[in-house]
């Protein structure tokens, strides 16, 4: 296949690359959290760590990238970048691995990333693994590990690409911590790739960015009141988003939730929704099937309100209690309206 030798000799292809996605101007947090993760590995690997930018970034965001201790900054320019582009993206990383030979390519679980990775890892012949949460350097091996849950989240499956090279994954958002591991000297190199426009299949006229529903951003939530499949119906929703109210902090549900058109999709919480690391995650009628739990497995404290006192969710919650999730969230709402003075 294309990119990859019969005899794929391992030690041609060395340093990791983060991908750096933009929106405005600004470095998404992914992409930072994963420079931050993607450090470990190198260290671990022996390798460099390149974030690979395509188009431009102010000096203030090239600075949040050197502060994750990466080695390397790589700028890419050319015409076609001025919008994220699948077609332009994958011919530019295919050319770029091709030549520079990365041991791994790490991107974003974005929509766009989910959209180009795969296309430039099919075209290398070699793997991507999509929605990764966690990532494990192999001495042994010299693969990375890459770990998602499986089987409708009852199974954590471990995927490497041992015989080909790069290694591709793209890793969902909210996974890893932004911990940024320091400045260490950082090379800068601006690149100019441009491409035959018969080769760039698909033309972006404009962009159009659509306004943001602060009610549906839950990432950053410092207190989450997330509701279950037990939740009654849509007439039940007005007290949890009460509640969510008073703890300054925001409604979400799981995935059946949203297969039942309670809730938009913004809101789900787990492994095919957002993941989110708050100071408070409270959930009412929430089972506890572990594509969920991954969801909120960071979050500083958690609470859960289940009738079955079997529920699984009581063993990921550091708290628990037993009972009817309508009257309970009553109580607390009534508790904390009386102690506002509301």
């Amino acid at each position: 296949m294309k990119g990859v030798p019969q005899m794929l000799d391992k030690s041609m292809y060395r340093d990791m690359w983060v991908y750096i996605e933009q929106e405005a101007g600004q470095a998404l947090p992914v992409s930072l959290e994963l420079c931050c993760e993607a450090r470990k590995l190198c260290d671990a690997a022996g390798e460099k760590l390149v974030a690979v930018v395509v188009g431009s970034l102010p000096g203030a965001e090239l600075a949040k990238i050197r502060a994750c201790g990466v080695d390397a900054i790589l700028t890419v320019s050319g015409t076609g970048y001025e919008y994220p582009n699948v077609d332009a993206w994958a011919a530019l990383f295919t050319k770029l691995c091709e030549e520079r030979r990365p041991s791994a390519v790490l991107v974003g679980g974005t929509i766009f990333g989910r959209d180009f990775a795969p296309r430039f890892a099919c075209r290398l012949g070699t793997g991507c693994t999509s929605d990764a949460t966690e990532l494990v350097y192999e001495e042994k091996t010299g693969c990375i590990e890459f770990v998602e849950p499986a089987v409708g989240g009852r199974l954590m499956a471990v995927i490497t690409v041992p015989e080909a090279r790069p290694q591709v994954g793209t890793i969902r958002p909210g996974t890893f911590k932004l911990s940024p591991a320091g400045e260490r000297p950082c090379a800068l190199e601006e690149l100019r790739v441009d491409f035959p426009v018969s080769e760039i299949r698909t033309e972006i006229l404009g962009f159009e960015r659509e306004a943001l529903d602060e009610s549906l951003n839950i990432a950053d939530a410092e207190a989450i009141v997330c509701v279950g499949n037990g939740i009654k119906g849509a007439e039940s929703l007005g007290r949890y988003r009460r509640l969510a109210e008073l703890l300054g902090g925001k409604l979400a549900c799981t995935r059946p939730v949203f297969d039942r058109g309670l809730l938009p999709f913004k809101l789900v919480i787990g492994q095919s929704g957002a993941v989110v690391k708050p100071k408070l995650y409270i959930c009412f009628g929430v089972s506890g099937a572990i594509n969920h739990v991954t969801g909120f497995a960071d979050a500083a404290k958690k609470a859960a309100v289940n009738s079955d006192p079997a529920a699984a969710i009581f063993n990921y919650c550091d708290y628990g209690l037993v009972g009817d999730m309508d009257e309970v969230c009553d109580r607390l709402i009534a508790e904390l309206e009386s102690k506002k003075g509301v």
